[in-house]
Protein backbone atom coordinates (compact mmCIF):
# COMPACT_ATOMS: atom_id res chain seq x y z
CA UNK A 1 0.00 0.00 0.00
CA UNK A 2 1.33 3.43 -1.21
CA UNK A 3 2.01 5.87 2.11
CA UNK A 4 2.45 9.60 2.02
CA UNK A 5 4.74 11.54 4.58
CA UNK A 6 2.62 14.05 6.65
CA UNK A 7 4.97 16.68 7.00
CA UNK A 8 7.93 18.22 4.34
CA UNK A 9 10.18 17.97 7.06
CA UNK A 10 13.38 16.90 4.39
CA UNK A 11 12.60 19.42 1.70
CA UNK A 12 14.77 22.26 1.57
CA UNK A 13 13.92 25.45 3.51
CA UNK A 14 15.56 27.37 1.03
CA UNK A 15 13.31 29.04 -1.99
CA UNK A 16 13.09 27.76 -5.53
CA UNK A 17 14.85 29.13 -8.13
CA UNK A 18 13.16 29.47 -11.06
CA UNK A 19 16.46 29.35 -13.49
CA UNK A 20 17.43 26.17 -11.33
CA UNK A 21 13.70 24.13 -11.72
CA UNK A 22 12.51 25.44 -14.80
CA UNK A 23 14.15 24.01 -18.01
CA UNK A 24 12.31 27.16 -20.35
CA UNK A 25 13.40 29.67 -17.57
CA UNK A 26 17.12 28.06 -17.40
CA UNK A 27 17.63 28.47 -21.47
CA UNK A 28 16.40 32.39 -21.43
CA UNK A 29 18.79 32.82 -18.22
CA UNK A 30 21.67 31.75 -20.32
CA UNK A 31 21.29 35.75 -22.04
CA UNK A 32 22.44 37.40 -18.49
CA UNK A 33 24.91 34.44 -17.74
CA UNK A 34 23.09 31.15 -16.37
CA UNK A 35 21.31 30.10 -13.25
CA UNK A 36 22.22 31.54 -9.63
CA UNK A 37 25.45 29.69 -8.55
CA UNK A 38 25.28 26.99 -5.37
CA UNK A 39 27.66 28.95 -3.72
CA UNK A 40 25.74 32.36 -4.37
CA UNK A 41 23.83 34.59 -1.53
CA UNK A 42 20.79 34.75 -2.21
CA UNK A 43 19.13 37.85 -2.01
CA UNK A 44 16.08 36.57 0.28
CA UNK A 45 18.81 35.79 2.44
CA UNK A 46 20.32 39.15 2.99
CA UNK A 47 18.46 40.33 6.22
CA UNK A 48 17.00 43.75 5.76
CA UNK A 49 16.18 44.07 2.24
CA UNK A 50 12.81 45.59 0.91
CA UNK A 51 13.23 43.81 -2.64
CA UNK A 52 11.77 40.45 -1.52
CA UNK A 53 10.73 38.24 -4.02
CA UNK A 54 6.89 38.83 -2.47
CA UNK A 55 7.13 42.23 -2.60
CA UNK A 56 8.16 42.18 -5.60
CA UNK A 57 5.58 39.85 -7.33
CA UNK A 58 2.82 41.97 -5.54
CA UNK A 59 4.38 45.22 -7.18
CA UNK A 60 4.73 43.60 -10.19
CA UNK A 61 0.99 42.49 -9.72
CA UNK A 62 0.01 45.96 -9.10
CA UNK A 63 1.78 46.94 -12.32
CA UNK A 64 -0.09 44.91 -14.66
CA UNK A 65 -3.19 45.59 -13.29
CA UNK A 66 -2.49 49.18 -13.67
CA UNK A 67 -1.18 49.23 -16.95
CA UNK A 68 -4.67 47.02 -17.45
CA UNK A 69 -6.81 50.34 -16.24
CA UNK A 70 -4.66 52.23 -18.92
CA UNK A 71 -5.10 49.59 -21.80
CA UNK A 72 -8.85 49.64 -20.57
CA UNK A 73 -8.74 53.97 -20.34
CA UNK A 74 -10.77 54.69 -23.73
CA UNK A 75 -13.99 53.20 -22.96
CA UNK A 76 -14.43 54.46 -19.77
CA UNK A 77 -16.44 57.73 -20.93
CA UNK A 78 -18.88 54.81 -22.49
CA UNK A 79 -19.02 57.55 -25.66
CA UNK A 80 -18.28 53.70 -27.76
CA UNK A 81 -18.50 55.32 -31.04
CA UNK A 82 -17.59 53.10 -34.60
CA UNK A 83 -17.02 50.03 -32.47
CA UNK A 84 -13.92 51.85 -30.23
CA UNK A 85 -14.56 48.86 -27.69
CA UNK A 86 -13.26 46.57 -29.93
CA UNK A 87 -10.45 48.19 -32.17
CA UNK A 88 -8.63 49.30 -28.94
CA UNK A 89 -9.39 46.19 -27.07
CA UNK A 90 -11.15 47.91 -23.88
CA UNK A 91 -14.53 46.46 -24.14
CA UNK A 92 -15.83 45.94 -20.51
CA UNK A 93 -19.03 44.10 -19.89
CA UNK A 94 -18.60 46.75 -16.16
CA UNK A 95 -19.34 49.87 -18.03
CA UNK A 96 -21.47 48.09 -20.49
CA UNK A 97 -24.03 46.31 -17.66
CA UNK A 98 -23.98 49.34 -15.95
CA UNK A 99 -26.60 50.45 -18.46
CA UNK A 100 -27.97 47.64 -19.87
CA UNK A 101 -28.82 46.16 -15.91
CA UNK A 102 -30.59 49.85 -15.57
CA UNK A 103 -27.92 50.65 -12.31
CA UNK A 104 -27.53 53.75 -14.31
CA UNK A 105 -31.31 54.45 -13.31
CA UNK A 106 -31.55 52.79 -9.92
CA UNK A 107 -32.74 49.98 -10.41
CA UNK A 108 -32.25 47.72 -7.69
CA UNK A 109 -31.02 44.27 -9.06
CA UNK A 110 -33.40 41.43 -9.17
CA UNK A 111 -35.64 43.74 -7.73
CA UNK A 112 -36.07 46.10 -10.38
CA UNK A 113 -34.80 44.46 -12.61
CA UNK A 114 -33.41 41.03 -13.49
CA UNK A 115 -30.17 40.83 -13.54
CA UNK A 116 -28.15 38.09 -15.39
CA UNK A 117 -25.85 36.74 -13.11
CA UNK A 118 -25.71 35.02 -9.81
CA UNK A 119 -26.41 36.74 -6.70
CA UNK A 120 -23.43 37.72 -4.99
CA UNK A 121 -22.20 39.16 -8.29
CA UNK A 122 -25.27 40.78 -8.24
CA UNK A 123 -25.39 42.35 -4.83
CA UNK A 124 -21.99 43.53 -5.82
CA UNK A 125 -22.95 45.31 -8.58
CA UNK A 126 -25.74 46.68 -7.09
CA UNK A 127 -23.60 47.93 -3.86
CA UNK A 128 -21.25 49.73 -5.85
CA UNK A 129 -23.77 50.99 -8.31
CA UNK A 130 -26.63 52.34 -6.47
CA UNK A 131 -24.08 54.76 -4.59
CA UNK A 132 -23.19 55.71 -7.89
CA UNK A 133 -26.15 56.77 -9.38
CA UNK A 134 -27.05 58.66 -6.07
CA UNK A 135 -23.91 60.59 -6.36
CA UNK A 136 -24.65 61.16 -9.82
CA UNK A 137 -27.80 62.65 -8.93
CA UNK A 138 -26.65 65.31 -7.20
CA UNK A 139 -23.43 65.92 -8.88
CA UNK A 140 -25.13 65.64 -12.31
CA UNK A 141 -21.93 66.78 -14.17
CA UNK A 142 -19.73 63.29 -13.47
CA UNK A 143 -20.16 60.49 -15.61
CA UNK A 144 -21.86 57.48 -14.17
CA UNK A 145 -20.14 54.73 -16.00
CA UNK A 146 -17.11 55.94 -15.79
CA UNK A 147 -16.87 56.36 -11.86
CA UNK A 148 -18.91 52.85 -11.72
CA UNK A 149 -16.29 51.33 -14.04
CA UNK A 150 -13.27 52.26 -11.61
CA UNK A 151 -15.05 51.76 -8.47
CA UNK A 152 -15.83 48.22 -10.04
CA UNK A 153 -12.02 48.16 -11.36
CA UNK A 154 -10.43 49.24 -7.52
CA UNK A 155 -12.38 46.12 -6.00
CA UNK A 156 -11.67 44.06 -8.22
CA UNK A 157 -8.14 44.85 -8.61
CA UNK A 158 -7.78 44.57 -5.19
CA UNK A 159 -9.06 40.75 -5.21
CA UNK A 160 -6.30 40.34 -7.85
CA UNK A 161 -3.64 40.96 -5.28
CA UNK A 162 -5.20 39.32 -2.83
CA UNK A 163 -5.25 36.10 -4.75
CA UNK A 164 -1.23 36.85 -5.96
CA UNK A 165 -0.87 36.93 -2.08
CA UNK A 166 -2.33 33.59 -1.78
CA UNK A 167 -0.35 31.94 -4.14
CA UNK A 168 2.03 33.44 -2.43
CA UNK A 169 1.10 31.96 1.10
CA UNK A 170 0.85 28.42 -0.50
CA UNK A 171 3.96 28.74 -2.35
CA UNK A 172 6.28 29.99 0.42
CA UNK A 173 9.51 27.79 -1.25
CA UNK A 174 8.82 28.57 -4.66
CA UNK A 175 7.75 32.52 -4.55
CA UNK A 176 8.47 32.91 -7.99
CA UNK A 177 5.74 30.59 -9.20
CA UNK A 178 3.69 33.79 -8.42
CA UNK A 179 5.42 35.66 -11.33
CA UNK A 180 3.19 33.64 -13.56
CA UNK A 181 -0.01 35.06 -12.36
CA UNK A 182 1.20 38.88 -11.59
CA UNK A 183 2.99 39.13 -15.38
CA UNK A 184 0.20 37.70 -17.36
CA UNK A 185 -1.12 39.35 -20.40
CA UNK A 186 -4.39 37.17 -19.48
CA UNK A 187 -4.11 40.30 -16.72
CA UNK A 188 -3.91 42.69 -18.66
CA UNK A 189 -6.24 42.09 -21.45
CA UNK A 190 -8.90 40.62 -19.16
CA UNK A 191 -9.12 41.56 -15.29
CA UNK A 192 -12.07 43.91 -15.54
CA UNK A 193 -14.11 42.94 -18.88
CA UNK A 194 -16.28 40.84 -15.96
CA UNK A 195 -16.88 40.54 -12.18
CA UNK A 196 -14.50 36.99 -12.45
CA UNK A 197 -11.89 38.36 -9.96
CA UNK A 198 -14.34 38.36 -7.10
CA UNK A 199 -15.52 34.51 -7.14
CA UNK A 200 -11.67 33.69 -7.87
CA UNK A 201 -11.09 35.70 -4.65
CA UNK A 202 -13.57 34.26 -2.55
CA UNK A 203 -12.14 30.84 -4.50
CA UNK A 204 -8.45 31.44 -3.41
CA UNK A 205 -9.68 32.88 -0.04
CA UNK A 206 -11.31 29.41 0.88
CA UNK A 207 -8.35 27.07 -0.55
CA UNK A 208 -6.06 29.14 2.09
CA UNK A 209 -8.23 28.86 4.65
CA UNK A 210 -8.95 24.93 3.35
CA UNK A 211 -4.64 24.49 3.65
CA UNK A 212 -4.62 26.11 7.08
CA UNK A 213 -6.78 22.91 8.04
CA UNK A 214 -10.22 25.19 8.73
CA UNK A 215 -11.69 23.26 6.05
CA UNK A 216 -16.05 24.56 7.24
CA UNK A 217 -14.62 28.27 6.77
CA UNK A 218 -13.18 27.25 3.46
CA UNK A 219 -16.49 25.84 2.48
CA UNK A 220 -18.26 29.24 3.69
CA UNK A 221 -15.63 31.37 0.97
CA UNK A 222 -16.22 28.25 -1.43
CA UNK A 223 -19.80 28.59 -1.25
CA UNK A 224 -20.09 32.34 -1.61
CA UNK A 225 -17.79 32.09 -4.53
CA UNK A 226 -19.70 29.19 -6.65
CA UNK A 227 -22.62 32.02 -5.48
CA UNK A 228 -21.07 35.06 -7.53
CA UNK A 229 -19.89 32.73 -10.47
CA UNK A 230 -20.96 28.78 -10.38
CA UNK A 231 -17.14 27.26 -10.79
CA UNK A 232 -15.58 27.58 -7.42
CA UNK A 233 -18.15 24.73 -6.54
CA UNK A 234 -16.19 22.23 -8.71
CA UNK A 235 -13.41 22.23 -6.32
CA UNK A 236 -15.32 20.38 -4.06
CA UNK A 237 -15.52 17.33 -6.37
CA UNK A 238 -11.56 17.26 -6.36
CA UNK A 239 -11.32 17.40 -2.14
CA UNK A 240 -13.98 14.58 -1.99
CA UNK A 241 -12.10 12.32 -4.20
CA UNK A 242 -9.09 13.03 -1.94
CA UNK A 243 -10.61 12.96 0.63
CA UNK A 244 -12.25 9.50 0.25
CA UNK A 245 -7.80 8.63 -0.80
CA UNK A 246 -6.85 10.18 2.75
CA UNK A 247 -9.67 9.17 4.97
CA UNK A 248 -10.45 12.93 5.66
CA UNK A 249 -14.25 12.92 4.78
CA UNK A 250 -14.73 14.54 8.10
CA UNK A 251 -13.33 17.81 7.08
CA UNK A 252 -14.53 17.69 3.53
CA UNK A 253 -18.75 16.69 4.92
CA UNK A 254 -17.42 20.06 7.06
CA UNK A 255 -16.96 22.05 4.23
CA UNK A 256 -19.42 20.69 1.96
CA UNK A 257 -22.21 21.48 4.88
CA UNK A 258 -20.43 25.26 5.01
CA UNK A 259 -20.61 25.82 1.48
CA UNK A 260 -24.07 24.65 0.71
CA UNK A 261 -25.20 27.30 3.67
CA UNK A 262 -23.91 29.93 2.58
CA UNK A 263 -24.76 29.01 -1.25
CA UNK A 264 -28.20 28.94 0.01
CA UNK A 265 -28.15 31.94 2.53
CA UNK A 266 -27.08 34.12 0.02
CA UNK A 267 -29.64 32.87 -2.48
CA UNK A 268 -32.59 32.84 -0.12
CA UNK A 269 -33.58 36.96 -0.33
CA UNK A 270 -33.94 36.86 -3.89
CA UNK A 271 -34.96 33.14 -4.57
CA UNK A 272 -37.96 34.08 -1.97
CA UNK A 273 -38.49 37.65 -2.61
CA UNK A 274 -37.92 37.88 -6.33
CA UNK A 275 -38.42 34.14 -7.74
CA UNK A 276 -38.60 34.83 -11.25
CA UNK A 277 -35.50 37.61 -10.94
CA UNK A 278 -33.71 34.71 -9.57
CA UNK A 279 -34.48 32.46 -12.70
CA UNK A 280 -33.34 34.33 -15.22
CA UNK A 281 -29.30 32.92 -14.89
CA UNK A 282 -30.77 29.38 -14.97
CA UNK A 283 -33.18 29.96 -18.03
CA UNK A 284 -30.59 32.06 -19.60
CA UNK A 285 -27.88 29.85 -19.46
CA UNK A 286 -30.41 27.13 -20.58
CA UNK A 287 -31.47 28.85 -23.25
CA UNK A 288 -28.47 29.93 -24.66
CA UNK A 289 -27.23 28.94 -28.31
CA UNK A 290 -23.74 27.82 -28.92
CA UNK A 291 -21.16 30.39 -27.87
CA UNK A 292 -18.07 32.10 -30.04
CA UNK A 293 -15.22 30.08 -30.23
CA UNK A 294 -16.18 26.82 -28.12
CA UNK A 295 -15.53 23.22 -29.15
CA UNK A 296 -19.39 23.05 -30.67
CA UNK A 297 -18.72 26.51 -32.63
CA UNK A 298 -16.01 24.84 -33.97
CA UNK A 299 -17.45 21.38 -35.04
CA UNK A 300 -20.53 23.72 -36.95
CA UNK A 301 -18.29 24.97 -38.82
CA UNK A 302 -16.76 21.86 -40.03
CA UNK A 303 -20.16 20.69 -40.37
CA UNK A 304 -21.03 23.60 -42.53
CA UNK A 305 -17.97 22.57 -44.66
CA UNK A 306 -18.21 19.28 -45.41
CA UNK A 307 -22.70 19.56 -45.97
CA UNK A 308 -22.24 22.50 -47.86
CA UNK A 309 -22.84 20.56 -51.05
CA UNK A 310 -25.97 18.60 -49.73
CA UNK A 311 -29.32 19.71 -49.80
CA UNK A 312 -31.41 19.53 -46.73
CA UNK A 313 -28.59 17.88 -44.96
CA UNK A 314 -26.98 19.13 -41.58
CA UNK A 315 -23.75 17.83 -39.58
CA UNK A 316 -24.73 16.49 -35.73
CA UNK A 317 -22.84 19.68 -34.37
CA UNK A 318 -25.45 21.56 -36.56
CA UNK A 319 -28.30 19.37 -34.91
CA UNK A 320 -27.42 20.16 -31.59
CA UNK A 321 -27.16 23.69 -32.90
CA UNK A 322 -30.98 23.27 -33.48
CA UNK A 323 -32.04 21.52 -30.15
CA UNK A 324 -30.22 23.39 -27.21
CA UNK A 325 -31.96 21.00 -24.30
CA UNK A 326 -29.98 17.68 -26.08
CA UNK A 327 -27.07 19.92 -26.52
CA UNK A 328 -27.15 20.12 -22.98
CA UNK A 329 -27.77 17.62 -21.83
CA UNK A 330 -24.82 16.13 -24.01
CA UNK A 331 -22.47 18.79 -22.38
CA UNK A 332 -23.36 17.89 -18.95
CA UNK A 333 -22.40 14.29 -19.66
CA UNK A 334 -19.21 14.72 -21.20
CA UNK A 335 -18.49 17.31 -18.37
CA UNK A 336 -19.94 14.43 -16.02
CA UNK A 337 -17.93 11.46 -17.55
CA UNK A 338 -14.11 13.63 -17.57
CA UNK A 339 -14.81 14.17 -13.50
CA UNK A 340 -15.37 10.32 -13.09
CA UNK A 341 -12.42 10.04 -15.86
CA UNK A 342 -10.39 12.70 -12.98
CA UNK A 343 -11.59 10.80 -9.58
CA UNK A 344 -10.57 6.86 -11.05
CA UNK A 345 -6.95 9.08 -11.99
CA UNK A 346 -7.18 10.44 -8.59
CA UNK A 347 -7.56 6.72 -7.07
CA UNK A 348 -5.30 5.03 -9.25
CA UNK A 349 -1.93 7.44 -9.23
CA UNK A 350 0.50 6.43 -7.47
CA UNK A 351 0.98 9.32 -5.14
CA UNK A 352 -2.20 11.16 -3.95
CA UNK A 353 -2.57 14.07 -6.37
CA UNK A 354 -2.63 17.85 -5.43
CA UNK A 355 -5.72 19.14 -5.04
CA UNK A 356 -4.60 22.52 -7.75
CA UNK A 357 -4.08 19.82 -10.00
CA UNK A 358 -7.15 18.22 -10.01
CA UNK A 359 -9.03 21.54 -9.70
CA UNK A 360 -7.34 22.72 -12.81
CA UNK A 361 -8.20 19.69 -14.63
CA UNK A 362 -12.42 19.48 -13.54
CA UNK A 363 -12.56 23.52 -13.97
CA UNK A 364 -10.80 22.79 -17.71
CA UNK A 365 -13.05 20.02 -18.72
CA UNK A 366 -16.03 22.24 -17.97
CA UNK A 367 -14.64 25.35 -20.13
CA UNK A 368 -13.92 22.74 -22.91
CA UNK A 369 -17.51 20.86 -22.82
CA UNK A 370 -19.00 23.90 -22.33
CA UNK A 371 -21.56 25.59 -25.25
CA UNK A 372 -20.35 28.97 -23.44
CA UNK A 373 -16.83 30.27 -23.17
CA UNK A 374 -16.34 33.42 -22.86
CA UNK A 375 -13.46 35.73 -23.00
CA UNK A 376 -13.07 36.38 -19.58
CA UNK A 377 -13.01 32.74 -18.67
CA UNK A 378 -9.46 32.21 -19.42
CA UNK A 379 -9.20 34.25 -15.78
CA UNK A 380 -10.76 31.09 -13.86
CA UNK A 381 -7.88 28.65 -15.06
CA UNK A 382 -4.98 30.98 -14.71
CA UNK A 383 -4.55 30.81 -10.97
CA UNK A 384 -5.14 27.29 -10.93
CA UNK A 385 -2.25 26.43 -13.46
CA UNK A 386 0.00 28.16 -11.11
CA UNK A 387 -0.49 26.06 -8.25
CA UNK A 388 -1.01 22.91 -10.58
CA UNK A 389 2.29 23.12 -12.62
CA UNK A 390 3.98 26.28 -12.40
CA UNK A 391 6.12 25.94 -15.95
CA UNK A 392 6.77 29.15 -18.10
CA UNK A 393 6.86 26.92 -21.34
CA UNK A 394 3.41 25.77 -21.93
CA UNK A 395 1.88 28.33 -20.22
CA UNK A 396 3.39 31.32 -22.62
CA UNK A 397 2.14 28.69 -25.19
CA UNK A 398 -1.29 28.61 -23.76
CA UNK A 399 -1.16 32.78 -22.93
CA UNK A 400 -0.44 33.10 -27.14
CA UNK A 401 -3.18 30.90 -28.09
CA UNK A 402 -5.54 32.87 -25.52
CA UNK A 403 -4.13 36.52 -27.14
CA UNK A 404 -4.62 35.40 -30.67
CA UNK A 405 -8.27 34.09 -29.73
CA UNK A 406 -8.80 37.44 -27.88
CA UNK A 407 -7.78 39.52 -31.06
CA UNK A 408 -9.48 36.94 -33.41
CA UNK A 409 -12.85 37.78 -30.92
CA UNK A 410 -12.50 41.14 -31.38
CA UNK A 411 -12.13 40.94 -34.87
CA UNK A 412 -15.48 39.08 -35.30
CA UNK A 413 -17.10 41.28 -33.07
CA UNK A 414 -16.62 44.00 -35.72
CA UNK A 415 -17.82 41.91 -38.35
CA UNK A 416 -20.96 40.96 -36.46
CA UNK A 417 -22.48 44.15 -38.32
CA UNK A 418 -22.20 42.40 -41.83
CA UNK A 419 -18.57 43.41 -42.95
CA UNK A 420 -16.62 40.91 -42.00
CA UNK A 421 -13.09 41.64 -40.71
CA UNK A 422 -11.35 38.40 -40.63
CA UNK A 423 -12.85 35.18 -42.79
CA UNK A 424 -14.57 32.88 -40.09
CA UNK A 425 -11.97 30.34 -40.98
CA UNK A 426 -9.62 32.34 -39.09
CA UNK A 427 -11.42 33.08 -36.37
CA UNK A 428 -12.31 28.72 -35.94
CA UNK A 429 -8.06 28.67 -36.18
CA UNK A 430 -7.76 30.61 -33.06
CA UNK A 431 -10.35 29.04 -31.55
CA UNK A 432 -9.31 25.88 -31.73
CA UNK A 433 -5.45 27.02 -30.96
CA UNK A 434 -7.25 27.57 -27.76
CA UNK A 435 -8.91 24.27 -27.20
CA UNK A 436 -5.93 22.64 -28.06
CA UNK A 437 -3.41 24.40 -25.79
CA UNK A 438 -5.71 24.19 -22.57
CA UNK A 439 -6.17 20.13 -23.43
CA UNK A 440 -1.98 20.05 -23.62
CA UNK A 441 -2.03 21.62 -20.68
CA UNK A 442 -4.39 18.93 -18.88
CA UNK A 443 -2.59 15.88 -20.42
CA UNK A 444 0.89 17.73 -19.08
CA UNK A 445 -0.80 18.00 -15.79
CA UNK A 446 -1.98 14.19 -15.87
CA UNK A 447 1.44 13.01 -16.95
CA UNK A 448 2.45 14.71 -13.52
CA UNK A 449 -0.02 12.76 -11.75
CA UNK A 450 0.89 9.49 -13.24
CA UNK A 451 4.87 9.83 -12.56
CA UNK A 452 5.06 12.46 -9.59
CA UNK A 453 8.65 12.39 -10.08
CA UNK A 454 8.14 15.33 -12.87
CA UNK A 455 6.03 17.55 -10.23
CA UNK A 456 7.91 20.93 -10.15
CA UNK A 457 6.50 21.41 -6.85
CA UNK A 458 7.12 17.80 -4.90
CA UNK A 459 10.66 18.76 -5.49
CA UNK A 460 10.16 21.55 -2.44
CA UNK A 461 7.60 19.70 -0.97
CA UNK A 462 7.09 16.05 0.73
CA UNK A 463 3.35 16.28 0.35
CA UNK A 464 0.64 18.64 -0.97
CA UNK A 465 1.30 22.05 0.05
CA UNK A 466 -2.56 22.85 -0.89
CA UNK A 467 -3.57 19.47 1.19
CA UNK A 468 -4.74 20.91 4.51
CA UNK A 469 -6.46 17.76 6.16
CA UNK A 470 -5.62 15.63 2.94
CA UNK A 471 -1.88 15.13 4.17
CA UNK A 472 -1.49 11.74 5.54
CA UNK A 473 -1.05 8.26 4.81
CA UNK A 474 -3.47 6.70 2.16
CA UNK A 475 -6.34 4.66 3.02
CA UNK A 476 -5.91 0.75 2.87
CA UNK A 477 -8.61 0.56 -0.04
CA UNK A 478 -6.54 2.30 -2.14
CA UNK A 479 -3.79 -0.23 -2.24
CA UNK A 480 -6.18 -2.63 -3.12
CA UNK A 481 -7.66 -0.87 -5.70
CA UNK A 482 -4.55 -0.09 -7.36
CA UNK A 483 -3.50 -3.87 -7.19
CA UNK A 484 -6.78 -5.16 -8.73
CA UNK A 485 -5.78 -2.53 -11.92
CA UNK A 486 -2.24 -4.11 -11.65
CA UNK A 487 -0.64 -0.99 -11.03
CA UNK A 488 0.71 -1.90 -7.17
CA UNK A 489 2.75 -5.01 -7.05
CA UNK A 490 3.39 -4.77 -3.51
CA UNK A 491 1.93 -7.53 -1.28
CA UNK A 492 -1.51 -6.94 0.35
CA UNK A 493 -0.24 -6.77 4.02
CA UNK A 494 -1.09 -9.82 6.12
CA UNK A 495 -4.24 -9.86 8.47
CA UNK A 496 -3.21 -9.42 11.93
CA UNK A 497 -3.21 -12.76 14.04
CA UNK A 498 -6.04 -12.85 17.05
CA UNK A 499 -5.08 -13.76 19.88
CA UNK A 500 -6.66 -17.59 20.00
CA UNK A 501 -4.84 -18.48 16.58
CA UNK A 502 -1.46 -17.11 17.92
Amino acid sequence: MSTQPSEDIDRPETPSAPATSDGFVRGISQAIGGPLGSHAVRSDAKRGRFWTATRIILALTCLTLAFSWVQKSPCQSGDWQQNVQYTRFCYTDVLALYYAEHLNEGAVPYKDWPVEYPVVTGYFMGALGLPVHAYGQSHPEINQGTWFYNANAIVLSALAVATAAIILALRRRRPWDAAIFAVSPIIFFTATVNWDFLAIGLAAIGLYLWVKKHPAWAGLFLGLGGAAKLWPLFILGPLLVLALRSRALRSWTAAMATAVLAWAVANFPVFFWYHESWLRFFRLNSERPIDWGTLWYVGRYFDGKWNSGAAGDQGPFQWLSNNIPSLNLLSYALFGLACVGIGLLAWLAPRRPRVAQLSFLVVAAFLITSKVWSQQYVLWLLPLIVLARPRWGAIIAWTVAEFAYFTAFYAELMGAGGKPVIPEGTFVLASGLRLITVAVLCGLVIREIWKPELDAVRQNYADDPDGGPLNGPDAPWIGRLRRSFGLDRSPAPAPALSEAAS
